[in-house]
């Protein structure tokens, strides 16, 4: 696929492959970032502590329909899967450890458990990092897969001072196998806006090619006022894509690519971005269980309509209003917005962009009100 998002500037690398007539490839885009295709890997001991990160890192909780059981149903050697209860195409790979047994080729175990056709890996444990799983790491490193990561899982019989004793000690084990200026990241399974794990995601932002990178993004549980940011930014970015195709299209001759982005498009952002933001209603009931706090607390600070329910009749209201309101759009928005030879199809592009920016905005501060109760004050 085509990365058309890959750059530091989204809504510049669109504009430049609608130059370019592109637009198959902005639409392939687009749907990647609406179904969030992700693959990540947990390797480690089955566990509790690993149970749990699984399920926290698809906003489950050990109650929750679809979690991770205590007790794995396969063979130990054997793979399980996991799929998100609402983005299907993010899926968890529980791998087994990897062995402490000498000799080791890490190269078998990578064979093995087809360790190339995941996004990114994390390498867990709750003790000390076992030396074969730094070789597996170089090995890794070596086919070029930089999204490996050492993740430290806290028990709740760890201190702070015995977590940092085993973060130090597995430093140690892992430079002196090779590793250079590596890295242990300290992840709390259930309470992932702890320590490090949201330090990871930004190192994860980096190495994973952005239309990963904003998949992962938009299909883990919303942690962190940071996160809102960072998934409205996201999906300001799908809108455009949306609104310049709607605009932009009929004036831009590409064949089979249909000649308008109509609401049913618009429909599936909102329900993706619901979804994401975790304002729906399972979402905030599932929240509310994990913090122990009263759903109906936080289901009255949405005050968005869609935050609640995302229909046609809603999104084509807000659409055909955006149309009357067109008069005080800044023509310079358009004109900065779409490429010189699609400005004459500007009015569809307009309408959309604004109706879905006004939507996420409202959405995402629902999100903010929600996360800053079940944070206590959005620490």
């Amino acid at each position: 696929m085509a990365d058309v998002f890959k750059g530091l500037n989204l809504i510049e690398t669109l504009k430049e492959s609608m130059e370019n007539n592109k637009l198959s490839d902005v639409k392939e885009a687009m749907e990647d970032l609406l179904i969030s295709r992700i693959n990540l890997a947990v390797v480690g001991d089955r566990g509790e502590e690993k149970v749990s990160f699984m399920n926290s890192l698809r906003g489950l909780g050990p109650e929750d329909d679809g979690s991770a059981p205590s007790q794995s149903p396969v063979e130990p050697e054997d793979i399980d899967g996991y799929p998100h209860p609402k983005h299907p195409d993010f899926r968890l790979w529980d791998l087994p450890p990897v062995p402490a047994t000498s000799p080791f080729e890490p190269e078998g175990y990578m064979n093995r458990y087809k360790f190339l056709r995941y996004n990114a890996v994390f390498m867990t444990f709750t003790q000390i990092v076992q030396p074969n799983s730094a070789n597996v790491f170089l090995e890794a490193l070596s086919l070029q897969q930089q999204t490996v990561y050492f993740l430290l899982l806290t028990s709740v019989k760890d201190t702070d001072k015995s977590l940092e004793e085993k973060r130090k000690a597995s430093l140690e084990v892992l430079k002196s196998q090779g590793v250079k200026q590596p890295k242990v990241f300290l992840v709390k399974p259930s309470n992932l806006e702890k320590f490090d794990f949201p330090d990871l995601l930004a190192y994860m932002a980096t190495d994973l090619p952005e239309i990963r990178a904003h998949a992962l993004l938009l299909a883990l549980p919303t942690l962190t006022l940071t996160m809102v940011t960072k998934k409205k930014e996201a999906f300001k970015a799908l809108i455009w894509a949306a609104a310049s195709l709607s605009g932009g299209m009929s004036a831009i001759p590409v064949p089979l690519v249909a000649s308008m982005v109509d609401s049913s498009i618009a429909v599936r952002i909102l329900t993706k971005a619901q979804l994401s933001l975790c304002v729906d209603d399972e979402s905030v009931e599932r929240l509310a269980r994990q913090r122990h706090l009263e759903p109906a607390r936080l289901k009255e600070l949405r005050t968005c309509v869609l935050s609640v329910e995302v229909t046609k009749v809603e999104v084509k209201k807000r659409l055909a209003a955006a149309e009357k309101d067109l008069a005080t759009v800044s023509s310079k928005l358009v004109e900065m917005a779409l490429p010189r030879h699609a400005r004459s199809a500007s009015r569809s592009f307009t309408a959309m962009l604004q109706a879905l920016n006004g939507a996420i905005d409202e959405m995402a501060a629902d999100a903010e009100k929600i996360v800053a109760a079940a944070l206590g004050g959005g620490k």
